[in-house]
């Protein structure tokens, strides 16, 4: 009456790690590179102004005080 079946074969391989969640060090790792970039752009921003004033410096230095061919606004 009954139909024998063929057994069913299940193959078992050994399961991957399970994937770690972000941790602590994660989070405060991401926040030190951010504020290491922003150092850097804060003091290449105040490297490249401090060039620009003191070639602005040297330039009004230079000038003669009858200079007149241009208006000069101090700013």
């Amino acid at each position: 009456m009954f139909i024998q079946q063929e057994p069913i074969v299940v193959e078992v391989f050994k399961q991957p790690d399970v994937a770690r969640d972000i941790g602590v060090d994660v989070v405060l790792g991401m926040f030190s590179l951010a504020g290491v970039m922003l150092l850097v752009a804060a003091l290449g921003g105040l490297v490249i102004g401090a060039i620009f004033v003191g070639i602005r410096r040297y330039r009004d230095s230079s000038d003669s005080p009858t200079h007149t061919n241009h208006l000069r606004l101090r700013i």
